[in-house]
C-alpha cells in the first residue's frame, strides 16, 4: 500500500505545476556520490503519502546505469506499522540538483535541491510548484540556527512555511 501512495505523490508532482511561481533557484551542483546515503526528514509539507509517518528516511544509492536508487521508510505513529517504497530518480542536467523521481513508474516528479550544507549534512528539498517540501538531515535533527536559516530560505523561495510538519525522529 505504501507504493501506492507513493506512486500517487509523483502523479501530483505532475499535475500541480502551475506557472503562478517564479522560477525556483537550486544549487549550482550536487555530487550525487556525496548525495548518497541515508538522510532523516526533519520537516516536510503534509501530503497523503506521507500522512501519520513518523520516523522518515529517504535512502539513496547510485545504480550502474547512472540513476539513483530510492529508498523512502516511514513507521506509522498510531501502531509503528514499517512502511516502505522503493523508486528511482535521475538527474534533468548536468548540475545534479533538478531532479526526477518515480515510484510508479512512467510517472515522475520534480525533486528540486534548493539548499545543501558544504558537508552534505542537511539539504532542503522542493517542488517549483511550491507544493512539496522536505527538510533533510544526515542526523535525527538539526541545530536551532541552521533551522533559522532555512525557514528564511523556505519564505524567500516562495514557499509557506507554516504548512510545515515537524517530523516525529525517535
Amino acid at each position: 500500500m505504501f507504493k501506492i501512495l507513493f506512486s500517487f505523490f509523483a502523479l501530483f508532482f505532475l499535475l500541480g505545476c502551475s506557472p503562478k511561481h517564479p522560477p525556483l533557484p537550486t544549487v549550482k551542483h550536487v555530487d550525487l556520490k556525496r548525495y548518497t546515503g541515508t538522510w532523516y526528514e526533519i520537516a516536510r509539507f503534509e501530503h497523503f503519502f506521507e500522512k501519520g509517518c513518523k520516523n522518515v528516511s529517504a535512502t539513496y544509492s547510485l545504480k550502474a546505469d547512472g540513476d539513483i536508487k530510492v529508498i523512502n521508510r516511514c513507521e506509522m505513529i498510531e501502531d509503528d506499522e514499517k512502511k516502505e517504497a522503493e523508486g528511482v530518480a535521475y538527474a534533468t542536467d548536468a548540475s545534479n540538483s533538478k531532479l526526477k523521481v518515480s515510484f510508479f513508474r512512467p510517472i515522475y516528479g520534480d525533486y528540486w535541491v534548493i539548499d545543501l550544507a558544504d558537508d552534505y549534512s542537511h539539504a532542503l528539498v522542493g517542488a517549483p510548484n511550491r507544493e512539496y517540501l522536505w527538510i533533510l538531515s544526515r542526523t535525527k535533527s538539526i541545530d536551532v540556527a541552521t533551522k533559522a536559516r532555512l525557514l528564511g530560505t523556505i519564505t524567500s523561495h516562495g514557499f509557506d512555511s507554516s504548512k510545515l510538519i515537524w517530523t516525529i525522529q525517535e
